[in-house]
């Protein structure tokens, strides 16, 4: 069967038509996977579940506050706010020429015990020899083993004696316990500080986690490793946390029991220690209970325009879709969604940028 040319210019069209398209359609995903905005999705929280809202600010799990244990002038003060240290980094020198002098007499008086050590071992040794031969007697010998004895623990008081000073020696060469940032300077160079009186306050890197205060109210409602939801408005941060620890008494805290929820390692780029978090979390009601489920979002999800109230949701094709509901109560940092919205449906709790109808959007994993 023969084609004709008319039928072989019809066919090449149609193909770049194909590849036309094709390479269009390509670019076009390209262009939409870039200009996508990351976006961090929830679901209402559980209707059939009461919500406990507390408050509370973030912390490091580890600070130190670095002080000496002798009085004297601080001869130098190598950091100040905002530095970032390393684990055994000098932190600040103590005056120390009274304790250099002290342990010069503590090796004097080593040097003078080693030597007496060594006269009193010769002693021993000979009268030992001399009774062994009957050339002398049996309280000689004792009077001999007894100084012996005594010079030996003269050279163990030296020693320790030695040790004392250069432990404290080290006291006035003050260096970091662990690797972290410099969060308070208590003092400066050249004045005079106590045992025990801070210089300077270090927290450790990447260790922030949120300390919140229970009422006494509550506290039989939160569990080992539950999940809280975290809002720090300073930071414009949403996220799941967890229930680290639950302090079991309140006797020093004020009748409030302390607990610690841990943060997600990529939330904690941007926090600073002592944010203030808003923290919600869940707890089962009775089995009886006959109270009308309900379902709540944060606040902080909700569009606003004119008397309308919204919020985003995600489309099968992945973009923002504004959905407008109906509210009702509002229950701490939560709101009650009435109308337009599942409790199991998916919704934009917050966004890297401005959200439009039919904006692209990525979840954040």
């Amino acid at each position: 069967m023969k084609i004709s040319n008319s039928a072989h210019t019809i066919i090449a069209i149609g193909l770049m038509a194909l590849i036309s398209c094709s390479s269009k359609e390509k670019k076009e995903d390209t262009i939409v996977k870039d200009t996508a905005i990351n976006v961090i999705v929830a679901t209402p929280m559980d209707s059939n579940n009461e919500t406990v809202n507390i408050s509370g600010q973030v912390t490091a799990s580890q600070t130190a506050n670095i002080s000496t244990r002798v009085m004297g002038y601080i001869t130098k003060l190598n950091v100040k706010v905002g530095d970032n240290v390393n684990k055994g980094q000098l932190i600040a020198t103590i005056s120390n020429n009274d304790i250099i002098a002290k342990r010069g007499q503590a090796e004097a008086m080593m040097a003078e015990a080693d030597a007496a050590l060594i006269s009193a071992k010769k002693d021993y040794d000979r009268f030992t020899a001399l009774y062994k031969q009957q050339s002398a007697s049996a309280k000689e010998l004792d009077n001999v083993k007894l100084q012996y004895n005594a010079v030996k623990a003269k050279v163990v008081a030296a020693k320790e004696m030695r040790n004392e000073v250069n432990a404290m020696l080290e006291y006035t060469s003050l260096t970091a316990p662990f690797a972290g940032i410099v969060t308070q300077k208590f003092t400066d160079a050249g004045n005079i500080v106590n045992p025990g009186m801070p210089i300077v306050s270090i927290e450790q890197k990447d260790s922030y986690e949120i300390s919140a205060s229970v009422p006494e109210t509550e506290i039989n409602a939160i569990k080992q490793g539950a999940t809280v939801v975290v809002n720090i408005k300073s930071a414009n941060k949403s996220f799941n946390g967890t229930v680290t620890q639950i302090n079991q008494s309140s006797q020093f805290s004020g009748g409030q029991y302390i607990i610690k929820v841990s943060i997600p390692n990529p939330e904690k780029k941007g926090l600073f220690a002592g944010m203030y978090a808003d923290l919600s979390l869940s707890k089962p009601k009775a089995t009886d209970s006959k109270e009308v489920s309900m379902v709540t979002v944060p606040t902080s999800s909700i569009i606003k325009k004119d008397d309308l109230t919204g919020l985003y949701t995600i489309s099968a094709n992945n973009t923002a879709l504004l959905r407008w509901v109906r509210l009702g109560k509002t229950i701490g940092d939560n709101v009650e969604v009435l109308t337009g919205l599942e409790k199991n449906e998916q919704f934009i709790v917050s966004a890297d940028g401005k959200l439009y109808n039919g904006e692209p959007v990525i979840v954040k994993k």
